[in-house]
């Protein structure tokens, strides 16, 4: 099974900005659809933005369409997530999956922290 691995998380004030990254370790991810899930302290997972590489196109969970983007390298082996206009409600653990992910908060993700 392709280990993802995921980057990119820190702390940042409201308002800021950050790029996660998501490679698949030693190989390809294996599939064109990738997705951006995030699990907040105390709730569900929930699905952030996901991508079919092959034709670029996307979906958003409403509270993140139009301050962040998800894009791949043009291949199948790492995909993105700019996050811009942050708010302490985007604070949690994110993690990139692909439909083959059984467990899709699973991971080791990286965490994003927004507070001043």
């Amino acid at each position: 099974q392709v280990q993802l691995v995921e980057s990119g998380g820190g702390l940042v004030r409201p308002g800021g900005s950050l790029r996660l990254s998501c490679a698949a370790s030693g190989s390809t991810f294996g599939t064109d659809v990738m997705g951006w899930y995030r699990q907040a302290p105390g709730k569900e997972c929930e699905l952030v933005a996901r991508i079919d590489i092959s034709n670029e196109r996307t979906i958003y969970t409403d509270s993140v369409r139009g301050r962040f983007a998800i894009f791949g390298d043009g291949g199948k082996h790492a995909v993105y997530l700019q996050m811009n206009s942050l708010k302490p409600d985007d604070t949690a653990t994110y993690y990139c999956a692909a439909p083959y992910t059984i467990d899709k908060c699973g991971g080791q993700g990286t965490a994003v922290i927004v507070s001043s």
